[in-house]
């Protein structure tokens, strides 16, 4: 998953550690989150969400390899046929 959380740290001009204090987390975990190592988790999302003031979809994005997967909100689903 992609993410806006390096932008959001630099428009408040905090370094990872400061974010990771503010979020109980440590640098390591913020720095693989801002590079798409490591999805947090959603209790983690919603402090990131308070934390920087943005909801969580704002943060937060598919990347192409996950739009791929995702079925096509066109698609019905196929009705099981009896026997």
């Amino acid at each position: 998953m992609k993410n806006r959380l390096k932008v959001l740290r630099a428009e408040r001009d905090w370094s990872q550690a400061e974010l990771a204090k503010r979020l109980g987390v440590s640098r390591q975990t913020v720095n693989a989150i801002e590079r798409g190592k490591y999805d947090p988790s959603l209790p983690l999302a919603f402090k990131m969400s308070r934390v920087l003031g943005q909801p969580i979809e704002s943060m937060f994005y598919p990347d192409e390899a996950d739009r791929a997967r995702e079925p096509s909100p066109l698609a019905q689903p196929v009705p099981l046929t009896a026997r």
